[in-house]
């Protein structure tokens, strides 16, 4: 999983509500297993000249700013993989369906939540076309007109966005040294399961 740590880019303005998975990526494309190729059916019923995303200059946008309710409905974690793979590494929005926002995590897209005042600020900055800075170091998100909007992200997810690691990576991470204890006292106490192949091979010459 690529690291994040700071990016700038303009923002895709999506000012919709309630944009659930089945519309980021649709049922009949859940039988693809490769994620490598996903973002071409992302908004599928929506793509087409006029949409967002396939306007330029957004269409090379890293941000993507929404509304309320973003990634509700099905816990489908292809709606995150055909995001990222259309380039788009962070989602900005007044709320999240909380399991689609549980795996952006899993997969180097960061997501922001932002109400009021500072979330219509960033959103007239994507129809502006003006670049944004999102910086997960200082945990801000930066405007063109030198407007600095601070954004809560938990110390976990934080952590394992900035080092590049989904779960498995921040358990080896963190409990490396309880792991390879437990993995020495296993060695001991059931040596069978450590047979190397040249083991396997001498024990079978022997059976036969």
């Amino acid at each position: 999983m690529d690291k994040f740590t700071s990016l700038t880019s303009l923002a895709a303005p999506l000012l919709e509500n309630a944009i659930d998975t089945d519309i980021i990526f649709p049922a009949r494309f859940l039988l693809l297993l490769d994620r490598e190729g996903l973002g071409k059916h992302a908004f599928n019923e929506w793509r087409g000249p006029g949409f967002v995303l396939d306007t330029p200059p957004y269409d090379k946008a890293q941000i993507l700013v929404t509304g309320e309710n973003f990634g509700t409905g099905s816990s489908r974690e292809q709606a995150v993989w055909t995001l990222a793979d259309l380039g788009i590494r962070c989602v900005i929005a007044r709320s999240f369906g909380e399991i689609f926002y549980s795996n952006c995590f899993k997969n180097g897209v960061l997501p922001i939540r932002l109400t009021g005042t500072e979330m219509e600020a960033v959103e007239s900055a994507a129809e502006a076309q003006t670049p944004l800075t999102v910086d997960l170091e200082s945990k801000t998100v930066s405007l063109p007109d030198g407007q600095v909007i601070p954004f809560d992200i938990a110390d976990h997810h934080r952590r394992a966005l900035l080092a590049g690691l989904d779960e498995v990576g921040m358990i080896l991470a963190d409990h490396s040294q309880t792991i390879a204890e437990f993995e020495e006292r296993r060695r001991t106490a059931t040596p069978w399961l450590d047979l190397s192949q040249d083991k396997l091979d001498a024990l079978a010459e022997d059976g036969a």
